[in-house]
C-alpha cells in the first residue's frame, strides 16, 4: 500500500458519480473552503477549482468514471491522485456514509498524507488498453456459447461432434447434429452469435496487431520469445504493465499481478492468507493463460512442470509456474533481454 504524502496549499476531494459529484476543498490548515454538490460538467468543476488552482491537488476514488476528471486536471496543470478503492477503509467503514462525508474524508486523507493511491494510467494509451479488455470480454462470451453447445450435446447423450464447434467451418452440421426442432433453434442462435463474435474478435485483433504493435515493437518481440505467449498475450502484458518503473521490486510486480497472496501475521504467527483479489485481474488472467500455453509442445517445460506437479500437485504447480513466468517477464523487460528456457528451468 502506497500513500500520497506531498504537501500542497489546497486539497480537493471529489466523490464522483456518473451524473453528479460532491467536491470538498481544504486548505493546508484543514479549513473547509468549498463543500458542495455539482453536476458532472467540466466547466462547472473548473470554475469551482479555479480560485484555488495555486498549488492544488485533486483526488478521486478509483471508479469507472474518473477518466474525464483526470484529463481535466492534466490539461489545467492540477496535480491528480487516483485513490485506491480497496484500501480506502476510512470512507467505506464509517457508521454514516454519504457523498458529503465521503468527499470530506478524501480531502482529509489527502491532506494528512494517508490517501492510498492507485496508478494513474496515461490518456494516450488508455483507449487501447480498454480495447484489449473488451476483446477479452467478447472472447469469454464466445467461450460460453461453445460450452453451451457442448453441454447440450451431453445433456441429450448424443455422440461427440465430428469437429470442435470453435474450429469447424461448417457450423450448419452442428445444428443438424441435434434431432429436436426446438433444440436446433437453440443451437442455431448460438451458432449465429458465434459467427458474429468471430468476426468482431478478428477485426479487433487485426487492428491491435497492425496498428498498435509498432509503438512497442522491441518489448513485443521480447515477450514473444517466451514459449506459449502469442501476439494478444504480449499486447495484454505490455498495456497492463505499461511502465515497469512503477514496480521498484519484482515482489511488487508479482503481487500487483495477483500471482501471490498476502498474509496476516500477529505475534510471529501467520493467521491467514488474504488479498488474493487485490491487484490487476487482467494480468492474473494473462499469466494463467501463459502458464498453460507454456507447456504445449514444450518438452523441456513439461519435464520441469512434472517435477513441480510431483511435489505440489497440479493446481499449485500451475500457480508456481505462473508466478515464475511473472518474475521472468519483469527481469526481461528490466534488462531488455529475451527469454532463456534452460535458465528458467534450471532452478
Amino acid at each position: 500500500m502506497r500513500f500520497y504524502t506531498q504537501q500542497h496549499l489546497h486539497y480537493c476531494g471529489i466523490d464522483l458519480h456518473a451524473r453528479s459529484l460532491y467536491a470538498c476543498i481544504l486548505d493546508s490548515k484543514g479549513k473547509t473552503l468549498v463543500h458542495k454538490k455539482l453536476p458532472c460538467d467540466r466547466e462547472q468543476l473548473l470554475k469551482t477549482l479555479a480560485p484555488y488552482r495555486k498549488n492544488l491537488v485533486v483526488a478521486v476514488e478509483c471508479l469507472f468514471c474518473w477518466y474525464w476528471v483526470a484529463d481535466l486536471c492534466n490539461e489545467q496543470g492540477f496535480e491528480f491522485v487516483l485513490g485506491h478503492a480497496l484500501y480506502m477503509k476510512a470512507i467505506h467503514g464509517g457508521k454514516t456514509k454519504n457523498d458529503r462525508l465521503d468527499s470530506y474524508k478524501i480531502a482529509a486523507l489527502l491532506r494528512g498524507g494517508n490517501l492510498p493511491y492507485a496508478y494513474f494510467y496515461p490518456r494516450q494509451m488508455r483507449a487501447t488498453r480498454d480495447l484489449l479488455r473488451r476483446r477479452l470480454f467478447f472472447a469469454r462470451k464466445r467461450g460460453e456459447l461453445l460450452a453451451h453447445i457442448q453441454n447440450t450435446n451431453t445433456q441429450y447423450n448424443l455422440p461427440p461432434l465430428d469437429e470442435r464447434a470453435g474450429k469447424t467451418k461448417d457450423r450448419g452440421a452442428i445444428i443438424e447434429h441435434f434431432d429436436d426442432d426446438t433444440v436446433q433453434m437453440s443451437i442455431a442462435s448460438d451458432v449465429a452469435l458465434l459467427d458474429s463474435y468471430d468476426q468482431v474478435i478478428r477485426d479487433m485483433e487485426l487492428y491491435l496487431i497492425h496498428e498498435v504493435r509498432k509503438d512497442h515493437n522491441r518489448e513485443f518481440y521480447l515477450l514473444r520469445s517466451i514459449p506459449g505467449i502469442g501476439e494478444i498475450l504480449s499486447l495484454t502484458l505490455l498495456y497492463e504493465i505499461h511502465d515497469l518503473s512503477r514496480f521498484p521490486r519484482v515482489q511488487d510486480f508479482i503481487s500487483y499481478a495477483r500471482l501471490v497472496k498476502g498474509t496476516h501475521e500477529s505475534a510471529g504467527k501467520t493467521k491467514k492468507l488474504t488479498g488474493g483479489k487485490m491487484g490487476n485481474v487482467h494480468l492474473k488472467w494473462a499469466f494463467s493463460e501463459a502458464a498453460a500455453l507454456f507447456l504445449r509442445g514444450n518438452s523441456v517445460g513439461q519435464k520441469y512442470f512434472a517435477r513441480l506437479e510431483k511435489k505440489h500437485g497440479k493446481g499449485k504447480a500451475l500457480s508456481i509456474l505462473a508466478a515464475k513466468l511473472g518474475r521472468a517477464v519483469y527481469y526481461m523487460l528490466l534488462r531488455n533481454k529475451p527469454f532463456e528456457l534452460q535458465r528458467f528451468v534450471a532452478v
